[in-house]
């Protein structure tokens, strides 16, 4: 049985453009801990996690938003975007809603890890150290590869195909 993710991909349109892909913005997060520390490019991801076989979906993704985040998804109408394998074969269920979500800080929860490697020295980091507004096209640059089609997803829908 694959691996089920449910995530959030909130958008909003910058107010110092037309309506239009160009004024398109994406809040995405960047990835914590050390493998991830000195990387920007493909290294940011929907705010997501893992979910158990009969929870739903947008009740995981509204929750692992708020966990990485350290605050509640906005009140919004979420809309599903699809249901997408990685490479890893992980299938992440994603929905969209626009929002103006500005916190005044992120408090993202944390992961065990031994770092460095073979130290057996557990430390604690955060799932997530960062997450921001970036225009799509810049947020095609910084999402992990494999969540590219999440946001194509959007686009389309945006556009109404």
């Amino acid at each position: 049985m694959p691996i089920r993710s449910a995530g959030i991909l909130l958008y909003r349109q910058d107010p110092a453009h037309a309506a239009g892909r160009d004024g398109l913005q994406i809040w995405i997060a960047h990835m914590g801990g050390p493998f991830w520390a000195r990387k920007d490019a493909h290294a940011w991801s929907i705010p997501k996690g893992e979910y158990a076989d009969g929870e739903d979906p947008l009740a995981a993704a509204l929750r692992e938003f708020a966990e990485e985040m350290g605050t509640a998804a906005p009140e919004a109408e979420y809309r599903l975007l699809g249901e997408f394998r990685q490479s890893s074969g992980k299938r992440i269920t994603a929905y969209a809603a626009h929002a103006d979500f500005a916190p005044e800080v992120i408090t993202s929860n944390t992961f065990p890890l031994e770092w460095p490697k073979g130290s057996g020295r557990i430390q604690h980091y955060p799932e997530i150290d960062d997450a921001r507004w970036f225009p799509e096209q810049e947020a095609r640059l910084k999402l992990v590869k494999g969540q590219l089609p999440i946001l194509d997803s959007l686009v389309e829908q945006l556009a109404g195909n």
